[in-house]
């Protein structure tokens, strides 16, 4: 699985906006990975960002 697909996953499993920092517990990847996949789908508009530093899937 690719590493956006496995952040997005986690985002719509939890139900709520993460931080990066729960991304990296949940998906079991390393900080720069899921930065790089949050930035990725933030270019594909297939997250946003509610509040500072945290993202959810958008709707």
């Amino acid at each position: 699985m690719e590493t956006t697909d496995q952040v997005l996953q986690a985002l719509n499993k939890a139900g709520k906006a993460l931080k990066a920092g729960e991304l990296v517990d949940l998906c079991g990847l390393t900080r720069p990975e899921i930065d790089k996949a949050l930035k990725q789908l933030k270019k594909e508009e297939k997250i946003s960002s509610p509040k500072m530093c945290f993202w959810e899937p958008k709707k």
